[in-house]
């Protein structure tokens, strides 16, 4: 009884409109309990905004819901069905080591999913155990945070738990759940699913979620479907841009990891760049470089396509009608995508208007980059502090002399002031980003010494990315030379 009057009083408000769904895109699955959960990290701004108390969820009966072994009141635990194509290879997936709690509805009506990764098997396990590894829940943890403090829509972690129990893997490693909230878990794949192994009314039951909980405005267009579409593609273009913007690299765009909702998922092998370069692949399972960093708009704009195949028959009752409709919108994700890059790349150098010869300014700005196999984020930091520029070989060079020249030259035809234009660049250029050797340096102090000193320390500096604090300093250099090439490894 003590239990669930703490669980009441730690906020949990849990409703399961994904359960009302048709069975077949679910299976009900309670979580596999475990030995002795221990909290190692907790969101705490997180849970406020979820409407939770802190607190209460580092207690007992918090971390026993953590861990799988006492769902909060209300709750309709279940393992989610959907496919995807994996590297352009259609296949049947599901929640293999992922089990939805429920909704979580805030103080203020906004529903977020609340998920266990790592709690046990479920229906779509295909062999393997269901668990997860300590160093890949925190890696999670480190990125999504960090990703939501650059202002790139993201699924987020509420916390992570130790099991008590070893997983293995290539070796014996500590058995960990991480808890993540999302906008919510409808992927591409989930529509993949229902076009493939459902009904046209599967889909469209779909669909019809997929609006009211994210495009409830859709209902009032002419045509909801191709409204649904449109908007995604809207949401897609954004986000890829924000990822070009920042340096980012997914490492795994299958079509079960690109959301209806436009946030971030799936943190698996993905990586920021610190030398630019478009060719730029970390995801050691990539090895056709089918993901590389130069490569991310085509292939969103190839997972959007699939996407709009499965809603065919929703978009027109004439075939021939219907697949005119989904080309027309498909073919507007570049322009979107490049619309939303340019911005942003304008942003990055101060610039608040648009002028023709500004795409060209930034090609050979980034050529340059390229050439002189200059860091990514370092280079746009220099170039909001001039101070920073005096070990760069690219500032050195006669060639981005005559590029400066014609940037202040940009600058100073606008109507807004340099000092205007600096303060848009601090605050379109992070200082920080989750650097690859810093990442992996808080992991092992945790995962191989048990000191989370480390990786709370990371993620306070990585919490607010524009702040450009002495603090910051230490944590802007690249890594070492030794310390390249970098891979990344799924974690599963």
């Amino acid at each position: 009884m003590m239990q669930e009057n703490n669980q009441t009083e730690a906020g949990w408000n849990f409703d399961n409109s994904y359960a009302e769904l048709p069975q077949s895109f679910f299976k009900k699955q309670m979580p596999s309990p475990v030995r002795s959960p221990e909290l190692v990290i907790l969101n705490g701004s997180l849970a406020d905004s979820l409407g939770l108390d802190a607190k209460i969820l580092q207690t007992e009966s918090g971390v026993e819901v953590f861990a799988g072994n006492e769902p909060p009141e209300g709750a309709e635990p279940l393992a989610q069905a959907y496919a995807g194509h994996q590297f352009g290879h259609f296949t049947m997936l599901g929640d293999g080591r992922a089990i939805l709690l429920g909704e979580q509805i805030t103080h203020s009506g906004e529903r977020f999913d609340i998920q266990l990764k790592g709690p046990g098997r479920t229906p779509y396990s295909r062999g393997g155990d269901g668990r997860a590894g300590l160093g890949p829940m925190l890696r999670e943890y480190i990125i999504s945070e960090a990703m939501h403090a650059l202002g790139i829509p993201t699924t987020r972690s509420l916390a992570v738990v130790t099991t008590g129990e070893s997983i293995i893997r290539e070796t014996a490693q500590a058995g960990a759940i991480l808890t993540r909230v999302a906008a919510s878990h409808l992927r591409v794949g989930t529509f993949e699913y229902a076009s493939r192994f459902g009904t046209e009314d599967d889909v469209r039951a779909l669909a019809d979620y997929a609006i009211d909980r994210h495009y409830p405005e859709a209902v009032k267009a002419e045509n909801r479907y191709l409204a649904l579409l449109q908007e995604v593609i809207k949401r897609q273009a954004s986000l890829v841009a924000k990822w070009q913007l920042s340096g980012f690299i997914h490492g795994v765009m299958n079509t079960d990891n690109m959301t209806i909702s436009g946030e971030t998922i799936d943190y698996g092998p993905c990586a920021f760049m610190d030398t630019f370069d478009p060719a730029t692949v970390f995801s050691s399972i990539d090895r056709q470089g089918r993901y590389a960093y130069g490569n991310q708009p085509p292939i969103a704009g190839w997972n959007l396509a699939r996407f709009a195949e499965t809603l065919l028959p929703l978009l027109n009752e004439e075939e021939k009608k219907s697949l005119q409709l989904a080309q027309d919108a498909i073919s507007e994700f570049p322009k979107l995508y490049h619309a939303d890059w340019l911005k942003g790349m304008r942003a990055k150098l101060g610039l608040f208007n648009e002028e023709e010869q500004d795409k060209a300014l930034i090609e050979e700005l980034l050529g340059m980059m390229h050439k002189q196999e200059a860091d990514y984020t370092n280079t746009f930091r220099a170039l909001t502090f001039a101070d920073k520029q005096a070990d760069s070989e690219l500032f050195q060079s006669q060639e981005f002399a005559q590029w400066q020249g014609r940037w202040q030259e940009r600058l100073d035809g606008q109507r807004e002031t340099k000092a205007d234009a600096h303060q848009l660049m601090r605050n379109s250029n992070q200082a920080v980003i989750p650097r690859n050797h810093r990442v992996e340096e808080a992991l092992s102090a945790a995962v191989d010494q048990g000191d989370f000193t480390v990786l709370k320390n990371l993620l306070r500096v990585l919490s607010n990315p524009y702040a450009h604090s002495p603090e910051q300093e230490k944590y802007c250099a690249p890594a070492p030379p030794s310390e390249r090439p970098y891979r990344t490894f799924c974690g599963t």
